[in-house]
């Protein structure tokens, strides 16, 4: 291992800035070693066998013979390097003072040669393929090294021309069957990759054994040893002198069935076995790095700990699988790396890991090491939230940007703040727009290149799972945004992430995602959808997500979604339905809710696309199974009744099917009615500034059409800053206006009254089981009157399961009526108001209906009893049984 640096920049790219330089005495003595090397092999050829062991004090001359000692060999002088920490450095003074222990050249330790000595290649070809298990720590402190009996070797000790070209290239798949300490006819060979050093000396119990420098960084030696013993490298740099472990005498971290697992595109646990993992190995702490690159000619590791310089770090291949793997001891948390990819044109590229679970704050782009101590004290929420599906429950949803809704807060200060607001208000649940990794703020986190690693804008992933136990311990459930369907071109990232493309579709025009200058994923290749599927069980694990919202599924499902004729390929039946992603979006839900109960996915699909949110193995009239998610967004109502609410009132008769519209297709998925961040950017205006008339009919509206949004048989979602009427759109550098609920503000009560008619809406709906539990059956609905465009109004009942209804009477009209009749069922006694969304205390007019209303015998539209009420402006009325 390279000299630690006192501190590494962010951008490994700037090799001249980062990497360390061969001090000028190690290149003069690598090159003149490199030039020496085929005669240094022929001499160790030559070389007569000893019989060596340690003794008490030093030999004086290079020319005496070396006589056998008497006794055992001292204690091992090899300490363990600190977890998490880098090899411990060992100052050269330091090291002149350990106890007296016999240096020994391993050159010096050959057997003797035969007569007609075999060529080194015939020698190599004797050598065992793999490495053999390496001792674990726990072996006795004072192992025996013997000399084996005089034996007749052609052992060269030195790697030949291709290994060596092959590591200094970062092309070498097997680093480890070269490197490190092997049995070989004769003894024990060590080989050692340390580019620039000076010195590297073997430590074994009381032996230390200098290694020949055979030049370009590389050191060997052979000792006459029966079997591999535990040791430790002593390092020597200009200025300084280290002593670690050898990172290459370690067996793989990973085992046949995790390999197996990941061929098979069906590791579930995938962040376990790929990435960069603390962990314990062998008796030895440090960090296990693996990735997936199977096209690679080669894959080294650059970080902070070899000041960016990978050379001496090569990775194994792991078999067929793909997979790259090295533990390096004596690194922990905290040091940001990235993995060098040789390509197949035999370029390179430094790439962030993939699967890292911690990245550095943008723009910077590395990846850091890091493993979780977080201890959740969530238990009972994650109890509860299985007992009733999403659907049949309670469901209304407060979506924010974490970034811009309270700027400058970190994970931890927004959790002494959003659970309690949050709370206030009475939403059930927070969709989090996307937290994954991404470079650009602009693109609200909807363009991932981390898809493991919350965003560190805001503080570590411990942090984030400070602020998801925080919501839940105020009992508010926690979903995100999920990003499955492309990923942005940046080159430290996914984009041709090994040379050739892997994660996108290797068909340019099925890669290309033409509206937003991104790669679209290939569902079709197993590796990818374990990917991403495994991506969607870590966060609702790791982090106790209770639902994924995944972005953009219509692209995904269509090949010919924003492409014209000629630009895409018809799938095997002839179709543009993209089968690849169906399978995967299958296999993503049924996966997520057999593995996490409780948990809820929700699609935000903008088409009619048959089955949604019906279970995978049901087939449709189409004939495909469903996609198995548990919601969708009900982008068709959304789009209608904001059309309908931008009309000025006079006209709104003309666009009443708008309204009334929703109903004809509302059981046909599980929806939530959305008005997302979508709808108040990008010149579309905020939710109150769409509404037509002055300030006080633009509030009179917005109330309106929130309390028929509630009533309505669907679930809710309201983007933040729209709860209080923000007048401005949305932006993501300053977030909210909360100034306009200042209370020295002059207008404040006229904000402060629609966040209060929230509030209202919320606390009714929870405790009113008739306006959630029937949400996706038709039993739960009931027009009363669905027609009177003339008169701009809407009623409907809805129904719990026990058949006790709710009345909702929508009035979109800028008049008072009175003696307004509408038709009820007889069974009901009196009608009380619950809610009115014109009181007073709301920035209204105060119409209201104070006492009961008892129906009376005349029948209307279609019921045998009916009531009249006197409607208020622009408003909504909720009544229940009295």
């Amino acid at each position: 291992m390279t000299p630690r640096p006192e501190s590494s920049g962010s951008q490994p790219e700037q090799p001249a800035e980062q990497r360390i330089e061969p001090p000028a005495t190690a290149r003069k003595k690598s090159a003149a070693a490199a030039k020496k090397q085929p005669a240094a092999a022929k001499a160790a050829a030559k070389a007569v066998t000893k019989k060596v062991t340690a003794t008490k004090t030093k030999a004086t001359s290079k020319k005496t013979t070396e006589k056998a000692a008497e006794k055992a060999p001292a204690k091992a002088t090899g300490r363990k390097a600190a977890p998490g920490k880098p090899a411990e450095k060992v100052a050269a003074t330091a090291a002149r003072k350990k106890p007296a222990a016999k240096k020994v050249t391993a050159a010096k330790a050959t057997a003797k040669r035969k007569a007609t000595a075999p060529s080194p290649a015939a020698a190599r070809a004797t050598a065992p393929a793999q490495e053999s298990p390496q001792p674990e720590a726990s072996q006795p402190e004072n192992p025996q090294v013997v000399a084996p009996p005089e034996a007749e070797i052609a052992v060269s000790p030195a790697l030949d021309a291709g290994d060596r070209e092959r590591l200094l290239e970062g092309t070498h798949h097997a680093p480890h069957s070269v490197l490190g300490a092997h049995p070989v006819p004769g003894g024990v060979v060590f080989r050692v990759f340390k580019p620039y050093a000076l010195a590297v000396t073997v430590l074994s119990g009381g032996l230390s054994v200098d290694l020949h420098d055979d030049g370009d960084g590389f050191f060997s030696g052979l000792l006459p040893l029966h079997e591999v013993p535990a040791y430790r490298l002593l390092v020597t740099y200009e200025g300084t002198v280290q002593e670690t472990e050898d990172a290459y005498r370690f067996l793989p971290t990973l085992g046949e069935f995790d390999l197996h697992l990941i061929g098979e595109g069906r590791h579930e646990e995938l962040w376990t076995a790929l990435g960069a993992h603390p962990m314990t190995h062998q008796g030895v702490t440090g960090t296990r790095f693996s990735v997936w690159a199977p096209n690679a000619r080669g894959v080294r590791v650059a970080g902070t700990f070899n000041f960016w310089d990978g050379t001496g770090f090569p990775m194994r291949s792991l078999g067929s699988s793909g997979v790259w793997e090295l533990f390096v001891p004596g690194i922990g948390e905290g040091e940001l790396y990235k993995f060098e990819i040789t390509r197949p044109d035999g370029s390179k590229t430094l790439r962030a890991d993939p699967l890292a679970r911690r990245t550095e704050v943008p723009p910077a782009t590395s990846s850091i090491v890091t493993s979780s101590q977080y201890e959740w004290g969530d238990d009972e929420w994650l109890e509860r939230r299985a007992e009733k599906p999403a659907h049949q429950g309670p469901f209304s949803v407060y979506e924010v940007h974490l970034p811009s809704w309270r700027p400058g807060l970190t994970y931890r200060q927004l959790a002494e703040q959003l659970p309690a607001y949050v709370k206030d208000l009475g939403f059930t649940h927070v969709e989090l727009m996307p937290v994954a990794e991404h470079p650009f703020g602009g693109s609200w986190g909807y363009q991932v290149t981390g898809f493991y690693a919350p965003t560190a804008r805001l503080g570590t992933p411990d942090d984030f799972r400070y602020l998801v136990d925080a919501l839940h311990r105020a009992g508010i459930g926690v979903l995100m945004d999920w990003v499955p369907a492309h990923f942005p071109r940046d080159e430290w990232a996914l984009a041709e992430f090994d040379g050739r493309p892997l994660y996108e579709h290797e068909d340019p025009l099925r890669a290309a995602h033409p509206d937003w200058g991104t790669l679209e994923f290939d569902f079709g290749r197993r590796e990818v959808r374990n990917f991403l599927v495994a991506n969607a069980l870590y966060w609702c694990e790791e982090f106790h997500i209770d639902g994924l919202r995944v972005d953009a599924v219509a692209s995904m499902l269509y090949l010919d979604y924003s492409r014209e004729p000629g630009q895409w390929t018809p799938n095997e039946h002839g179709g543009r339905e993209n089968l690849d992603a169906v399978a995967f979006l299958q296999e993503m839900n049924a996966t997520v809710y057999r593995r996490v109960p409780g948990v809820v996915t929700v699609a935000e699909e903008s088409t009619a696309w048959d089955g949604v949110t019906r279970a995978t193995h049901h087939k449709g009239p189409s004939g495909f199974g469903g996609l198995g998610f548990g919601l969708k967004w009900n982008m068709g109502w959304m789009h209608d009744s904001l059309k309908y609410m931008s009309h000025d009132p006079i006209h709104r008769r003309y666009h009443h099917h708008e309204m009334t519209f929703s109903m004809v297709y509302a059981y046909s998925e599980n929806y939530v009615l959305p008005i997302s961040h979508d709808e108040v950017v990008h010149g579309k205006r905020s939710l109150v500034s769409k509404m037509p008339g002055d300030w006080w009919q633009q509030r009179a509206n917005l109330r309106a059409y929130l309390g028929f949004m509630w009533a309505h048989p669907g679930k809710q979602l309201l983007f933040m800053g729209q709860e209080f009427a923000q007048g401005a759109e949305w932006s993501e550098a300053h977030g909210p206006d909360w100034w306009l609920l200042d209370p020295h503000y002059g207008a404040e009560a006229d904000h402060r009254g629609v966040r209060d008619l929230v509030r209202d809406l919320n606390a009714v709906y929870r405790h009113t089981p008739a306006l959630w539990q029937g949400d996706t059956e038709p039993s739960g609905f009931r027009w009363v009157v669905g027609d009177a465009a003339e008169d701009n109004v809407l009623a409907f009942l809805r129904y719990d399961s026990d058949g006790s209804p709710l009345l909702a009477v929508c009035h979109f009209a800028a008049v008072v009526r009175e003696d307004y009749r509408l038709g009820v069922p007889d069974d009901v006694p009196a009608w009380h108001e619950t809610l009115n969304t014109d009181a007073g205390r709301y920035g209204g007019s105060g119409v209201a209906q104070p006492d009961p209303v008892k129906p009376e015998p005349q029948g209307r539209h279609g019921y045998p009893a009916s009531i009249r009420l006197t409607l208020p402006p622009l408003a909504t009325v909720w009544l229940r049984p009295a």
